[in-house]
């Protein structure tokens, strides 16, 4: 199949808000595509490269060769190219990628340069990832959306499953758990209070588990005799980097299991590390910091799946084979009082908040329904809009991510970035944005709009991080727009110390 055929197949994906629309898009171009093509295109549909990394970022996309006037660009052409580059390591290897880089993009046609610049860049705005393919999986080989989903979770993503639901149910039936191989975790929705958390989350007698939320990495253990394997929530083998997990894995009294939960690193006071820390370093080798791990959810054990048994019969089996000292701590019942004096136990000893599960409710990946609904306390700040880049997709027209800055008296230009966000505009909000930013523009390279200093906004983030990419040394985690605060002056936005005292920096 061409590239400009799922190229357009995106873009029409992105002009459209109906999702039922999307999944017959998507679902109308899976049934054009060549059978052993599926699997790419499906992973082109949900926004992502078959490879994990290939070294490219927007850095070295910015300039791009003249494009090609005629499109000829065939999908495993284009993932072959993409291939070569994650191959590439050592000494010339950026000069190398570069010229691959210019080779593959110079036989695109504009539409397909920016669709590929977006892609490797895992920056796909279409509104129609994860969850919308496997809608149209669904809607193209007419298995039941329940089935395709469930097989979905359970061989870690759509994208895997293609060929399986194409060759028909009794081959989409039989993907199954497999001990070894990460399944989607599952998800949780948001409440903004406990007594609501739990609206959404009691089952049928109102009984809610609620779980502290460490701020650590997730983490999926699966063992298998002495073999151990220990996946990130993106489904990325860490197990190499984690040798105090595998042990502490290694030391229960099983032959199989799947547990998951969550590693963080811990201070001398038993409270938990700036995430940043526990993200460093599980991103790294194994060094003298320790990753403690908490499991809060047993998925496999010992032969039996335990997937689609009640949370209750998955969180017995878990204290049965978990000490206490590795089990995130949990309030059972149906007392909000108390589920609320649990969580405010919880954010004294430095977690991030609380899950309000459903007792009674399976494990389901990939979906963030009611049955879990996290708590955390909203943290906002008045921060400045410093830039604002051009949009893409369904936003292309508007000018949509802006650059957040703090004052800072000590900075050239009196300001400090904080990091980008896109999150929380409505249309009628880039519209305003658009038009008002225009007035603001300094300067525009084409995908960054530089603007005078003066907008304020408020924005509402879940914590802060360090960060070795701005300046200011913290960055914005989670941040989105709540509003934009014309009763407000730049002179009147939140400092760089304000920010940092909120990091503990």
């Amino acid at each position: 199949m061409l590239l400009r055929s799922l190229v357009d197949a995106s873009g029409a994906v992105a002009a459209t808000r109906s999702r039922k629309e999307k999944a017959r898009l998507l679902a109308d171009l899976l049934l054009a595509v060549e059978p052993g093509q599926r699997t790419l295109a499906a992973h082109y549909l949900s926004g992502r490269l078959l490879q994990r990394r290939t070294g490219l970022g927007w850095r070295g996309l910015q300039e791009l060769p003249e494009p090609a006037l005629e499109a000829t660009l065939e999908l495993p052409e284009v993932d072959a190219a993409f291939a070569a580059m994650a191959d590439l390591s050592g000494p010339g290897s950026a000069t190398t990628r570069a010229r691959m880089t210019s080779d593959l993009f110079g036989r695109a046609t504009a539409p397909e340069q920016a669709w590929l610049r977006s892609v490797a860049v895992g920056e796909i705005r279409q509104g129609a990832l994860e969850a919308v393919t496997t809608e149209a999986l669904a809607l193209a080989t007419g298995i039941p959306l329940a089935a395709v989903r469930r097989a979905a979770m359970l061989a870690g993503g759509t994208t895997y499953v293609v060929d399986a639901a194409f060759d028909g149910p009794d081959a989409i039936a039989a993907v199954g758990l497999s001990v070894g191989r990460p399944v989607l975790p599952m998800l949780a929705s948001s409440a903004p209070d406990v007594p609501a958390a739990m609206d959404k989350a009691g089952g049928a007698d109102g009984t809610c588990g609620v779980d502290a939320k460490l701020d650590g990495i997730r983490i999926q253990v699966h063992r298998d005799g002495d073999r151990v394997v220990v996946a990130t929530r993106s489904l990325d083998d860490i197990t190499a980097r984690v040798p105090e997990v595998v042990e502490i894995a290694r030391a229960l009294p099983v032959t199989t299991a799947v547990l998951d939960g969550e590693a963080l690193l811990l201070a001398e006071d038993g409270r938990p590390r700036p995430f940043q820390e526990t993200a460093s370093r599980t991103a790294s080798e194994a060094g003298q910091a320790v990753l403690v791990p908490y499991f809060f959810d047993l998925l496999h054990l010992d032969g039996v799946d335990l997937l689609d048994r009640p949370a209750t019969e998955r969180w017995a089996a878990l204290e049965r084979v978990v000490p206490e000292q590795h089990r995130v701590r949990r309030w059972v019942g149906t007392d909000r009082a108390e589920a609320e004096a649990f969580t405010a136990r919880a954010l004294t000893e430095g977690q991030e908040g609380v899950v309000v599960k459903d007792a009674t409710a399976p494990y389901d990946a990939g979906r963030r329904g009611a049955a879990w609904v996290k708590v955390k306390p909203v943290h906002t700040l008045d921060l400045v809009v410093l830039a604002v880049e051009h949009g893409s997709g369904r936003r292309r027209g508007w000018l949509s991510n802006i650059h957040l800055g703090a004052r800072d008296p000590d900075s050239p230009t009196g300001f400090t970035m904080l990091g980008k966000t896109f999150k929380g505009m409505t249309d009628e909000m880039l519209r305003w944005q658009t038009e008002r930013f225009r007035e603001l523009e300094v300067a525009d390279d084409g995908w960054v709009v530089t603007v005078r200093p003066e907008q304020v906004v408020e924005i509402a983030f879940d914590g802060l991080q360090r960060s070795r990419r701005y300046p200011g040394g913290v960055a914005l985690r989670f941040a989105r727009v709540l509003r934009y605060r014309d009763d407000k002056t730049a002179a009147e936005a939140d400092t760089i110390t304000t920010v940092r005292s909120l990091a503990g920096a």
